[in-house]
Parts: C-alpha cells; structure tokens; sequence
C-alpha cells in the first residue's frame, strides 16, 4: 500500500515540475501590439 502511494507521489510532483518548465520555458507570451504615440521608439515596450 505505501509503495502505491509514493509512486503517485512521485509521479505527480514529476509531472507538476514538467509543467512548470514548459509553463516557463517553452510557453511564449503573446507581445502587446498596442502603439503608444506617433514614433515607434517611445521606450514604452
């Protein structure tokens, strides 16, 4: 019975720590499009 309960265990802490890195690495945010004045360099990105 222990030995069940570890191996969930493990296996959901190792699949929390894969989906963190894909969450951190590997999921790109979508940049912001807005224009904030009249020149494209307004140092506002």
């Amino acid at each position: 019975m222990n030995a069940i309960i570890q191996n969930i265990l493990v296996f959901s802490a190792l699949s929390l720590a894969i989906v963190f890195l894909v969450k951190k690495f590997f999921w790109k945010k979508k940049s912001s499009k807005k224009v904030c004045g009249s020149d494209d360099n307004c140092a506002c990105h």
